[in-house]
């Protein structure tokens, strides 16, 4: 197979080489793509691992995973795709008879395919139902949620997940124009609550990531799934992260710095008593940015943060 072969597809996935070559998948390894989306980094590892690699595609999407299946389709019998959380990833392994594999990929957020989709209602350029998530089977939508919360709660909720210093003053007016059935509903009373911050962002934008945060658990997934896939790796594997928001890549940072030190005792305790050892080794001590190429192709590349760890083979 030709690694550098390209996915037939008018968008190829953020930081497309850069995953694959990070990964760098092998003949007859193991791969998860942990949140396959569409399937464009899948469709690279399969292609960069022939002719005997395998892959376990995993996303809470149904609409996602058909179309992975339309990708994937030129690599029959080298690749399941399985509708669940990353969280459950030993479980699905486990399916499979997989003890280890040799990569893993966490391609972290909302999709463009899911923001470019109005009824999803991720978007707040697209009228929509005020929807928010992953899977059709979850419980609580973003509506659920503006209408339905105290104010405090929806002020600390947006402070929280959106970090917006505005959030006291959002949720005010969240409460006294509720309720709200479509993301056209909400962001045009809260681009009422003042103009476009320094970056010039919608009023609404924080509050939007907020709630998509809130409904689908993402940063409690996102602790939850890092021992995870490191615990899943084999000696050597490689776990990729890309992040597209400050508190994803945090998290991220965070646990990839802890996890390549022996000790984490605090500083100034003279002697170590945590008995810690390091599992990982940082490949990226700092994050890998798209080229600027891709991000004026790609305006959702702009924000997006790559992280790697490769597990140590322990004596």
């Amino acid at each position: 197979m030709d690694a550098n072969r390209e996915p037939q597809e008018q968008h190829r996935s953020v930081l497309y080489h850069e995953i694959i070559n990070l990964i760098s998948p092998k003949n007859s390894g193991r791969y998860i793509d942990a949140t396959v989306g569409a399937g464009g980094h899948a469709w690279g590892i399969l292609n960069a691992s022939g002719p005997k690699g395998q892959l376990l595609g995993l996303d809470l999407d149904p609409q996602a995973l058909s179309l992975a299946a339309i990708r994937l389709a030129e690599f029959p019998g080298r690749f399941s795709l399985i509708q669940a959380s990353y969280t459950t990833l030993r479980t699905q392994m486990q399916k499979l008879g997989w003890d280890s594999v040799q990569g893993i990929v966490l391609d972290l957020g909302v999709s463009s395919m899911q923001l470019d989709t109005p009824e999803r209602g991720f978007s707040l350029l697209k009228d929509g139902p005020l929807d928010m998530r992953f899977s059709p089977s979850q419980p609580t939508t973003a509506a659920d949620l503006v209408n339905q919360l105290p104010e405090r709660d929806l002020a600390d909720l947006i402070w929280q997940f959106g970090e917006d210093r505005n959030s006291r003053r959002i949720a005010r007016v969240i409460v006294q124009k509720r309720p709200f059935s479509t993301t056209r509903e909400l962001a045009e009373a809260l681009e009422k609550t003042g103009g476009r911050s320094k970056d010039r962002l919608h009023p609404a934008t924080r509050t939007f990531q907020a709630l998509r945060i809130a409904v689908n658990q993402e940063l409690q997934s996102v602790s939850d799934v890092l021992p995870l896939a490191v615990d899943a790796l084999a000696p050597g594997g490689r776990l990729a992260v890309i992040a597209f928001h400050s508190l994803e890549d945090r998290l991220v940072k965070q646990y990839f710095r802890k996890e390549s030190r022996d000790c984490i005792c605090p500083p100034e305790q003279p002697v170590c008593t945590c008995g810690h050892k390091a599992s990982i080794i940082e490949i990226t001590r700092r994050p890998i940015s798209p080229a600027e190429s891709e991000m004026q192709s790609n305006s959702r590349a702009r924000s997006a943060h790559l992280r790697a760890a490769e597990k140590l083979v322990l004596a």
